[in-house]
Formats: C-alpha cells, sequence, structure tokens
C-alpha cells in the first residue's frame, strides 16, 4: 500500500492557513508561508468558472480575501492517492466551507504535489469542482 500521508498533510495544513488567512485570525506571517507552498509554475482550475487561474492570480486573490470570511471553517474529508512517484504526487480530497453569514460551499478538489530535492512539497495544479448542495423536497 502507497503512503500518502505526507501529501495528506500538506493539504490539511495549507487549508488551516487558508482557514486563518480568510477568517481574519491568521498569525503575522501567515500569507507568505501560504503563498510559499505553491510552485511559481502553479495553476488552478476554479470551482465556479472553469477558468485557468495562474499562480500570480491565485496570490492576487489570497491577497485580496483575507478577513473577508469571518468565521470560516474548513472541513477536508474522503483523502485518497491517486498516484505517488519520485517528483510528487497526485492526491484528491473534498472540502467543506461554511462562514458566519451561513455561506456554504462543498467541491471536491485534485492537486498535483512537485516534491523538491529539500523534501518540500509546492502545490503544482489544482482542479476544483463544485458540488451541488441537496435540496430537501
Amino acid at each position: 500500500m502507497i503512503d500518502y500521508s505526507d501529501f495528506f498533510e500538506e493539504v490539511i495544513q495549507t487549508h488551516v492557513e487558508i482557514e486563518q488567512w480568510f477568517a481574519g485570525v491568521a498569525p503575522e506571517g501567515t500569507l507568505q508561508s501560504l503563498l510559499a507552498r505553491f510552485s511559481p509554475e502553479f495553476s488552478m482550475i476554479a470551482p465556479a468558472t472553469g477558468t485557468r487561474v495562474n499562480a500570480a492570480g491565485v496570490n492576487a486573490l489570497f491577497t485580496r480575501l483575507g478577513g473577508m470570511r469571518p468565521g470560516l471553517k474548513i472541513t477536508l474529508s474522503e483523502m485518497a492517492g491517486i498516484d505517488r512517484h519520485a517528483r510528487g504526487a497526485t492526491v484528491t480530497y473534498r472540502e467543506h466551507q461554511i462562514d458566519a453569514s451561513g455561506t456554504q460551499t462543498d467541491r471536491r478538489a485534485t492537486v498535483v504535489f512537485e516534491k523538491q530535492a529539500s523534501g518540500a512539497l509546492l502545490w503544482r495544479h489544482l482542479h476544483e469542482t463544485f458540488v451541488p448542495q441537496a435540496r430537501n423536497n
């Protein structure tokens, strides 16, 4: 069985920083730490529009959204490894967000990680897809 625990831990720690940053409760230096997790060649497929966003766009997004989601809580689940190799791994997970206003999102994500010579893991590509909210009929 392939061990993906270091990659899963990277997903968890990144989301701890995202939650703190968006909620406005992040310690000093969190934005810099968060942005350093992403490869300079990072790309992302946005969940709502399917738009491709590069590293500069993600940096601008995080910078702009600091403190904009008071009370944000992020819950991760369904973590699974897809492939692991000498230069990184691809993993998938589900992410539920809810903030103090009651705004909720649910998404599935697949991330490609690059493993640096130093052992550091960098986010190289992220593809997110919103999961529609269930309706009570």
